[in-house]
């Protein structure tokens, strides 16, 4: 059974309390979104595998561990792209692959407009980013199109959900870890969730 992981950092918090700000500018908006995917990515990636082997240090030969898997971070767009370079900083290695999906204005229902992911990510752990988890449909279609393309070490990285998404992604893949800056109460009848940060797109590209 997939974990909840709500982070509780000093950082964190004081980091969160700036995006949260309506008077962010989309400069810092951005920058601090960076900064907390960078943050959680430490304590997302605590266990993953690693493998041993031998390097020469300056000194002498010596036993190291290193990674034993790819990882491949996978943004869903076009909100998920502002937590992708956080993440690289700690792992300059790892691929990028994309989702984009669009929600139908008839049916409400997310469709995929673009997937593309690499080769390897049936064999990588996988990390599903997206700053926001309100109603849960779009991170749990994007996660069946990853299991449909191979992936099975599947995690997901938010920063501010909602009970609902939080229930609606447990029940899809309760194999699914999810890990959260911040677990809100409630959405509101727009579907955003409440205090939230409002529109994480719209923020970080300032397109509204």
């Amino acid at each position: 059974m997939g974990k909840l992981k709500v982070f509780d950092h000093p950082l964190i918090h004081h980091k969160l309390a700036i995006i949260r700000n309506k008077e962010t500018t989309t400069k810092l908006f951005r920058e601090t979104v960076d900064e907390i995917g960078a943050l959680m990515a430490y304590e997302v990636t605590r266990d993953l595998p690693t493998a041993d082997g031998e390097i020469e240090t300056p000194i002498a030969l010596t036993a190291v561990k290193m990674l034993a898997k790819e990882v491949v971070i996978v943004p869903i767009l076009r909100a998920g792209l502002g937590m992708v370079s956080g993440i690289q900083q700690l792992i300059p290695t790892a691929k990028v692959g994309h989702v984009g999906m669009y929600r139908d204005e008839d049916t409400l229902e997310p469709k995929q407009y673009y997937f593309k992911v690499p080769d390897t990510t049936k064999d990588a752990t996988v990390l599903v980013v997206d700053p926001m988890l309100a109603t849960g449909g779009s991170v749990t279609a994007a996660i069946h199109l990853l299991k449909d393309a191979g992936a099975q070490d599947i995690r997901f990285v938010g920063i501010v959900g909602c009970p609902t998404g939080v229930d609606v992604l447990k029940n899809a893949h309760p194999d699914v870890d999810i890990y959260l800056a911040a677990l809100d109460p409630k959405m509101n009848e727009q579907s955003y969730i409440v205090p939230g940060l409002g529109d994480a797109g719209d923020r970080l590209y300032g397109t509204k």
